[in-house]
């Protein structure tokens, strides 16, 4: 059975997956933060290499909402960035297999903060040098000291550093909650792909609406 441009998960799939036992939930917990991955210019500037598109451009505006929303719900919030020495090293691998790594070199304009999503000095700012927020950093044990059980998690690109920052979040016994309008990629066919795989094997996949009724409304 064939998808639309840019969609996956057709009922056909949806069937063979279910039957492969890859239909369980997860249900999230009472304690909830937000990650932002990662919400930098390089993503939403046209003249930058790793430029993604309408999909980034998108992701990025209803990552403003989501921002408003967690705040007025007064969860943490924690949103990452990637900052690396001139030359790449602190990457190592990852910067060998993808040079336009060096968007994020330290005096780089396209590693600032797309603008309305930089973090407050209340908020915490996690700086990695890989895809994944929880890889050589201090997130898990930041969540763990503040009670943190599940995470809502938005940014970019959806399969890179969001798939591998849900996947990690799992792997630390954390919900991963990947909010679907709130994340975007330079393919819109690998964007769908990825959340069908992150919601069949990693997380959930929720949309604003859901998420907005699962906060806490005037604070916590």
């Amino acid at each position: 059975m064939s998808s639309a441009p840019g969609t996956v998960g057709g009922g056909a799939q949806e069937e063979d997956y279910e039957r492969a036992g890859l239909a369980g939930r997860l249900t999230p917990g009472t304690s909830p933060a937000l990650l932002l991955v990662d919400p930098a210019r390089a993503y939403v500037d046209p003249a930058c290499p790793l430029y993604a598109g309408a999909g980034a451009e998108g992701a990025a505006e209803a990552m403003k909402e989501l921002l408003s929303v967690a705040r007025r719900a007064g969860i943490p919030v924690i949103v990452t960035r990637v900052l690396l020495r001139p030359d790449g090293s602190d990457a190592g691998v990852f910067y060998r297999k993808v040079p336009s790594l060096r968007a994020f070199t330290a005096g780089s304009p396209y590693a600032d903060f797309i603008d309305g999503l930089a973090p407050t000095e209340a908020e915490l700012t996690v700086t990695k040098q890989y895809p994944s927020a929880f890889f050589g950093t201090a997130l898990s044990t930041y969540l763990t000291s503040h009670g943190i059980d599940t995470l809502l998690i938005a940014g970019l690109t959806t399969s890179g550093c969001v798939r591998a920052t849900a996947l990690d979040a799992m792997q630390h016994g954390f919900v991963p909650v990947v909010v679907e309008e709130a994340v975007g990629d330079r393919d819109a066919g690998v964007h769908a792909a990825n959340l069908f795989d992150i919601r069949h094997k990693i997380g959930e996949v929720w949309g604003m609406g859901q998420v907005a009724e699962y906060l806490p409304r005037g604070g916590m």
